[in-house]
C-alpha cells in the first residue's frame, strides 16, 4: 500500500508557487493521516516524526535539521494541519526539503547565485525621477550601502536606471566572505530565498547580520512598489501574490534565526 506521504511530494517541493498551485488543484488535498507530531534526536540533527514514524523529503531523505528550534518550526506546521494537509501553509517544510534535496547536492551553485544577485543588487539601482522617489531611495537604501562598506568592506557603485553597472571584484569578494558563516545547505537555502524575494543580497545579509528585521528588509525591498501603490493603487490579485511571498520571507527569516 503506497504511503500517503508520497502524494505530497510534488506539492511540497516544487519551487514555483504557480506550479505548486497547479499540482494542488489536480486532486483533492490529502486528509490528515496522523494523530501526533513529535521530534526525535537523530545523529547530527533533529527529525520530525508523525505517530512515531519519521517524515521524509520528496527524495526520500530523512526530514532532519541541525537544531531543535528549526525542528519545532517544522513540527508546528505539520501539527497545524487539521482535516487536510495543505502544502501552501507549510513554507518551512518546503524550504527544508529544498535544502536537503537540492542545495546540499550543489552548495557552490547556490552560493554563487547569491553572489550573482549582489552584482546587480536592487539597492544599487536608483531612479532618476521623480525627485520624491529619489529622495526616499536615498533615505532608506543609503544606510545599508554605507553599512556594507563599513561593516563588510563591500564598497558598491550606484547607478541610475537599468543600465548595468559592473561592481568591483573586491565588493563581491567581501559579500562572499559575509556569506561563508551561513554556508550550510539550510543557511544558504534561507538566504537564497530571501535574496530572490527581495532582489537584494545586501538586504538578505543585513538580516542575517541582525542589521535589519524581516519587516524592515521587506519594506526596503518594496520601496518602489509601495511608491507606485501610493500613487496608483493596487488590486486584490497583486495583494495576494505579495502576501504569499511575504509568508515565504517570514519562513526563511524564522528558519535562519532558528539555526543560530
Amino acid at each position: 500500500m503506497p504511503d500517503i506521504r508520497d502524494e505530497l511530494t510534488g506539492a511540497l517541493s516544487d519551487p514555483d508557487p504557480v506550479r505548486r498551485a497547479q499540482i494542488q488543484m489536480l486532486k483533492p488535498l490529502p486528509k490528515r493521516f496522523y494523530k501526533t507530531v513529535g521530534i526525535e534526536a537523530q545523529e547530527g540533527g533533529h527529525a520530525v516524526v508523525l505517530d512515531g514514524r519519521p517524515v521524509r523529503t520528496p527524495a526520500k531523505q530523512l526530514l532532519a535539521v541541525p537544531t531543535r528550534a528549526v525542528a519545532e518550526l517544522l513540527a508546528g506546521e505539520w501539527d497545524a494541519q487539521k482535516e487536510v494537509i495543505d502544502p501552501a501553509t507549510m513554507p518551512v517544510t518546503r524550504l527544508v526539503n529544498t535544502a536537503i534535496d537540492g542545495v546540499a547536492q550543489d552548495i557552490r551553485a547556490v552560493f554563487d547565485d547569491i553572489l550573482n544577485f549582489a552584482g546587480t543588487d536592487l539597492l544599487c539601482y536608483r531612479a532618476s525621477e521623480p525627485v520624491e522617489l529619489v529622495a526616499r531611495q536615498g533615505e532608506h537604501w543609503d544606510p545599508i550601502i554605507e553599512w556594507a562598506t563599513e561593516r563588510l568592506g563591500a564598497r558598491f557603485i550606484l547607478a541610475e536606471g537599468v543600465v548595468h553597472q559592473t561592481q568591483p571584484r573586491t565588493a563581491i569578494d567581501a559579500i562572499a566572505e559575509a556569506l561563508r558563516p551561513h554556508a550550510t545547505p539550510l543557511g544558504l537555502a534561507c538566504l537564497h530565498m530571501m535574496t530572490s524575494l527581495t532582489g537584494s543580497a545586501l538586504i538578505a545579509i543585513a538580516f542575517a547580520e541582525k542589521r535589519l528585521s524581516a519587516e524592515q528588509a521587506w519594506s526596503l525591498a518594496h520601496l518602489d512598489e509601495d511608491w507606485q501603490i501610493e500613487h496608483w493603487g493596487t488590486d486584490e490579485e497583486a495583494f495576494q501574490r505579495r502576501e504569499n511571498r511575504w509568508q515565504d520571507m517570514l519562513a526563511a527569516a524564522a528558519t535562519l534565526d532558528a539555526l543560530r
